[in-house]
């Protein structure tokens, strides 16, 4: 997953601090469902697609979700604790989730596009 900011032009993201960052992907209903429950923690991110929310009810460590519309730009980005259930963002169609503080660290923001390799 290489991360851009805000595009200069429309339909081009260009940034010389882009971010490289192991994704992993959960494309089946199943492995949204799991998402990252039990997990102590996350190394990378977990990309959910397709979904327009989440949860943190279960989850042992507090997370960042982006959510990403149909072109993989950021709409949102929240840090919610655990236990909390989203607000679904009805424009959304992807959702990535990472341990607290990581996607700021990595420059995900809003307005931010997404460009994942070896997905679908």
């Amino acid at each position: 997953m290489k991360v851009f900011g805000p595009s200069p032009e429309p339909g081009r993201a260009i940034s010389a601090d882009a971010s490289e960052i192991p994704l992993e992907i959960a494309g089946s209903a199943r492995a949204r469902r799991r998402g990252l429950l039990g997990r102590a923690g996350v190394t990378g991110a977990l990309l959910l697609t397709p979904a327009r929310g989440v949860h943190t009810v279960g989850m042992r460590f507090a997370v960042d979700v982006a959510y990403l519309d149909r072109e993989w730009r950021v709409l949102s980005v929240r840090t919610m604790p655990p236990g909390r259930i989203g607000v679904p963002r009805p424009r959304a169609r992807h959702v990535i989730e990472a341990a607290a503080g990581s996607l700021a660290e990595w420059g995900v923001r809003r307005g931010a596009r997404i460009v994942v390799h070896g997905a679908g």
